[in-house]
């Protein structure tokens, strides 16, 4: 992240027939972050961002309820957005996005000038339909789902997830998921304690980060097998470590040959594979942190094999260690964030369980 004295611009885009809620909940929270809770506690107003509403074409927007929202402006005036978070429209794009056009190539636009992207809800339908998720995991309401996964057959739908963060790109999941996905742009680009304040002042709830929470480390699909889902936790827990199927087996009660049965059951994938998914995932984020050092993310995850790190990681990203760092890169983050986790997690793994 840059100096923390500098305000990101996050542009609001309200949409018509959309659901307030989804644009001005969030607009609350950027707005709130480093200013009221300071207020409050007797110090100096530091906002973390600079909020701009805009509209398709600068007109006044209604709700789906009948609310109107006048915009400060058409998204065509926005200069330079560090941010740029869409609200929901109605459950059916084929209804709306006709009449949406415009923001398509503007998205588009602002994605290859560097911005950071977020959709809430069916707001999310936005960057899908400008191609921006094709190949990357995104989450959106549960009654959206089906529609969403024929119309965009080329994203990995999560929609047990709440919040899905791809290279830039994040989605939250129903309507009520706006002020968690805009608390979690706010610890994101911001720091874990700006977004504790902000939460305080605000009396709400941080998001969760377990099972429906967060996807920049990968979980299953749903299952109801709760011993599977304990060794799950017990993969995410212990990733960077040596880990060996035997023993996992033993521990959690089961046979090597009853463990990978019921696991690839549970959730579509054999133990190897999964905890290979998962150390990527990890590798992924660490590198759009800024890691500076390859050798390093590849030992926090799990890896003393570089070169197996880079085969393994090439594979599942499809680029190198190195290509997906210049790529991705976050341009907003905690000072020395990845730098720190790479440091301070210490791994001796192989890289695939045996």
């Amino acid at each position: 992240m840059t100096d923390d004295s500098r305000q990101l611009n996050v542009t609001v885009v309200l949409v018509s027939d959309g659901y307030a809620s989804t644009a001005v909940g969030p607009i609350e929270v950027f707005s709130a972050a480093g200013r009221m809770w300071n207020e409050m506690s007797g110090g100096t107003a530091r906002p973390r961002f600079r909020v701009t509403m805009a509209s398709i074409d600068g007109a006044p927007i209604e709700s789906a309820y009948g609310l109107t929202i006048a915009p400060d402006c058409g998204i065509e005036a926005v200069e330079r957005a560090d941010l740029v978070f869409v609200s929901a429209s109605g459950p059916l794009p084929e209804e709306w996005m006709v009449r949406h056009q415009a923001v398509l190539p503007w998205l588009r636009r602002q994605r290859a000038e560097g911005a950071l992207l977020a959709g809430v809800c069916s707001g999310v339908a936005f960057l899908a339909e400008a191609g921006l998720l094709d190949g990357r995991q995104a989450t959106t309401h549960w009654g959206t789902a089906e529609n969403f996964r024929q119309r965009y057959p080329g994203i990995d739908w999560r929609t047990d997830l709440l919040i899905t963060e791809d290279a830039g790109l994040f989605c939250g999941g129903g309507v009520n998921a706006a002020t968690d996905l805009a608390l979690y742009l706010v610890e994101r680009l911001c720091g874990h304690q700006t977004a504790v304040e902000c939460a305080k002042a605000l009396i709400l709830d941080l998001p969760r980060q377990h099972q429906s929470g967060y996807a920049f480390l990968p979980i299953s699909r749903p299952h109801d097998d709760a011993r599977i889902r304990a060794v799950e936790e017990h993969l995410h827990a212990n990733m960077a470590a040596d880990l060996a199927i035997d023993a996992i087996a033993r521990e959690f009660g089961m046979s090597r040959r009853t463990l990978i049965r019921r696991f690839k059951a549970a959730t579509g994938t054999v133990p190897a594979t999964y905890l290979q998914r998962l150390r990527v995932a990890a590798a992924r984020r660490l590198l759009e942190d800024g890691a500076p050092s390859i050798s390093r993310v590849a030992e926090a995850v799990g890896y003393g094999d570089q070169a197996s790190f880079r085969r393994v990681f090439k594979q599942l990203s499809g680029m190198t260690p190195a290509d997906y760092r210049q790529r991705y890169r976050l341009r907003f983050r905690r000072p020395g964030e990845g730098d720190r986790q790479a440091d301070t997690t210490t791994a001796s793994g192989s890289g695939c369980l045996a």
